[in-house]
């Protein structure tokens, strides 16, 4: 048996927006792992994913809000993963009038 290591330099940040990334299977309801959890697992500090089906055009809004948010805005090209919660906070405020209440909550943070 061959033993191979992950190796992900610098894995900080993934953001999931496909549906349902952050619920584990129906037939193994203990079972906490999922997709999000995974790549935490494996070595992502922060993840952004969904809790439920999306709606296309609430999440395309998010997800732009959310990349303005957590880039730093003196170099576009330098993202602060610190800053994930904060910016999926503004995310979610930006479609406050524009989405029902559980497509403004479906995105969900883990990790710092």
């Amino acid at each position: 048996m061959v033993s191979r290591t992950l190796d992900i330099p610098r894995a900080e940040f993934a953001f999931l927006s496909p549906c349902h990334v952050a619920l584990g299977d129906k037939e193994i309801p203990d079972e906490v792992i999922h997709l999000a959890a995974g790549l935490q697992f494996s070595g992502f500090k922060s993840v952004v994913s969904t809790l439920w089906e999306v709606d296309e055009a609430v999440a395309k809004h998010s997800v732009e809000v959310f990349y303005k948010s957590v880039f730093h805005p003196k170099e576009e090209s330098v993202m602060d993963c610190t800053k994930a919660t904060w910016a999926l906070n503004c995310a979610t405020h930006a479609v406050k009038t524009q989405a029902l209440l559980e497509q403004r909550m479906i995105f969900v943070h883990s990790g710092m």
